[in-house]
């Protein structure tokens, strides 16, 4: 049973390499099984969609999806974080360079309405220059995600599972954030096939 005190938080899942047998359509509908045993509640995931890689030209293609979950009141988000790195861990994500291709990618995007580590450590995020988004990566988890206003990728699935949601700082809901991006990008997201139930 949902409390008050229980938040919503938002994943984004990524794949472009396989792992094993399993293909990275497959990797998300296992990783996605495995959010369910994290004593968590999984609100809605959204449909799996194809997106060009980026940055573009480093990789193959990727598959990507949301999920909204309801996180126990006694969870923090660092702990979330922590248990869905252990869930990379279980198909092989390795982390070498920024951006590098992944076997899985588990990004929390959200996590109800914090803002961390505090309102200015966002904004520094936020604002951080494109030529200096590839080479640096914050030490400390940084919320809402910096750069999901501007990622079709993140945008169109997270559409699907929390349209409603409003960025605690720039006070845009996710449909407006994803309407606010250009027509080229929205189009590059294509949904797949649904040959599996999620």
């Amino acid at each position: 049973m949902t409390t008050l005190e229980d938040r919503i938080a938002v994943v984004a899942l990524g794949s472009n390499q396989d792992f094993g047998q399993f293909s990275p359509k497959e990797i998300l509908f296992q990783a996605i099984d495995c959010l369910a045993t994290l004593g968590l509640q999984l609100m809605g995931v959204s449909r799996l969609y194809h997106t060009p890689c980026f940055p573009a030209g480093a990789g193959p293609d990727y598959v990507n999806a949301a999920a909204a979950l309801v996180v126990p009141a006694a969870m923090t988000a660092p702990q979330l974080l922590a248990a869905l790195h252990q869930v990379e861990a279980q198909f092989g994500r390795a982390r070498t360079t920024r951006w590098a291709g992944r076997t899985l990618d588990l990004d929390l995007i959200a996590f109800g309405e914090e803002v961390a580590p505090d309102l200015a450590g966002f904004r520094h995020w936020q604002q951080l220059p494109p030529e200096a988004q590839s080479k640096l990566a914050p030490a400390e988890l940084i919320l809402p995600h910096p750069r999901l206003q501007d990622r079709a990728f993140v945008l169109v699935p997270m559409a699907d599972v929390a349209p409603d949601w409003r960025h605690p700082v720039l006070g845009l809901t996710v449909v407006q954030m994803l309407a606010d991006l250009p027509d080229a990008a929205r189009v590059e997201v294509v949904a797949l096939a649904s040959d599996a139930s999620v």
